[in-house]
């Protein structure tokens, strides 16, 4: 039985799985976006260019692919379209490889607002959404109250849309918030004109049909796995399931469909926006990280907070999603560190901890050192050139977290990319 394989990311966002993607593309008939929406930013560099999709599927440059948004995505239809005219206009034909499933939902302009008007008002508390209105669109379809794809369709679409806006202003009133709608809103009409242009597709049905035509299906996640809705560091966390369990939901697989389970995560950590971060530097370590991995938000530009690698939060991420392969991006992020630390436990009120508990604000990570290599690794094309002490941290990390490490990056660039273990 032909199996989907999924990617994902196992920290907190940003480990770099537009690449991986790309990268995993060619492997691939089909590539599935399966939760989250524009609040996503995965970037591709390739033949001198960097692309950033927010909601397309990273496939989307291989000729002859098939790229679904999955009924778990939300969308923008303003910010689809931009993406959209931006690949257009690169001679991407987007039309051909694109599909959109009819039950993914709609962000409409006032749930950009709410977002806007919900976080204004938290103050100090505040969560750090990315004001796409991603957490308000899930809020209306759990609340049964969304507008999907698929009813664009509808001659009720109008009448829908008019009743789900009086509702939000109504909302909006409680509020103290100014905002003008007007132009978001005569571009999101038009971006709904454009979509029009495109396949809305019964996901679940197709995606089992490719499966049972025996296409290679790989499912593209968003964010990461510390972000996701009921394992994430809540209330710091996004507004769906970003763990490979979110893939079945989102695209209307069985779990017994699922094969390879791509893990991907950084050398080191960072995060986005507010909530706890155990192993976070407030030093000139952290301030270099940032600047060598050049980590600023593909989507907010916000600059990310950085730290060492939290394996006890990543053993725990990588239980949860069921990995069997381990990518390793940003090693070359490293390469000129005299020691490379990893936090191994946790300290909770004096005592040590390895496991990922309910609660993480305050405790206190307890490190390894490891020998750093010292060596530009940014030219290398084989794991026969890593230096003997990155080939030490890399068995230091399989050991720790029980799955192999099997493809590492060491640039952004499509090229900079090593797979091991390969078979003669």
């Amino acid at each position: 039985m032909k199996k989907i394989d999924v990617v994902l990311g196992l920290q907190w966002g940003d480990e770099g799985k537009g690449k991986v993607v790309d990268v995993l593309t060619p492997d691939y008939q089909v590539i599935a976006r399966f939760q989250g929406g524009p609040n996503a930013g995965h970037s591709l560099h390739f033949e001198g260019k960097k692309y950033v999709l927010h909601t397309i599927p990273s496939g989307i440059f291989r000729d002859g692919s098939i790229n679904i948004i999955g009924n778990g995505v939300v969308i923008d239809p303003v910010i689809l379209s931009d993406e959209i005219a931006t690949l257009e206009a690169d001679g991407v034909d987007v039309q051909s490889k694109l599909l959109i499933a009819k039950k993914a939902h709609l962000i409409l302009p006032t749930h950009r607002i709410i977002d806007a008007a919900s976080e204004a008002s938290k103050g100090k508390t505040k969560i750090g959404s990315t004001l796409k209105g991603i957490g308000p669109t899930y809020m209306d379809k759990t609340g049964r109250n969304g507008l999907r794809v698929g009813d664009i369709l509808s001659p009720a679409f109008e009448e829908r849309y008019q009743r789900l806006k009086a509702k939000h202003l109504e909302l909006l009133r409680q509020y103290d918030f100014q905002f003008d709608i007007t132009d978001y809103e005569k571009e999101w009409l038009e971006g709904i004109e454009n979509l029009k242009r495109f396949r809305f597709i019964e996901g679940e049905h197709v995606i089992n049909g490719l499966l049972d035509e025996g296409k290679a299906i790989l499912a593209e996640g968003a964010q990461g796995s510390m972000l996701d809705i009921d394992f994430g560091s809540y209330p710091f966390v996004t507004s769906s399931n970003t763990i490979c369990a979110g893939a079945c939901t989102g695209l209307g697989i069985a779990p017994n469909k699922i094969g390879e389970v791509y893990g991907i995560f950084k050398a080191y950590c960072t995060r986005v926006g507010a909530g706890p971060f155990p192993t976070e530097l407030f030093d000139k370590t952290g301030d270099q990280i940032c600047t060598l991995g050049h980590e600023f938000g593909s989507v907010t530009g916000r600059k990310r907070r950085c730290g060492w690698i939290d394996l006890v939060a990543l053993k725990y991420a990588i239980m949860v999603d069921g990995v069997t392969k381990l990518i390793m991006m940003k090693s070359d992020v490293l390469d000129s560190f005299e020691t490379i630390k990893a936090c191994v436990a946790y300290k909770v009120n004096g005592e040590e901890i390895d496991y990922f508990p309910f609660d993480i604000e305050g405790v206190e990570p307890v490190y390894v050192e490891l020998p750093g290599w010292q060596t530009d690794m940014t030219k290398m094309q084989s794991e026969d050139e890593f230096p003997e002490e990155f080939n030490a941290y890399l068995s230091f990390l399989e050991e720790q977290l029980g799955v192999p490490v099997k493809i590492v990056s060491v640039g952004p660039d499509r090229e900079q990319t090593i797979e091991r273990y390969t078979e003669e």
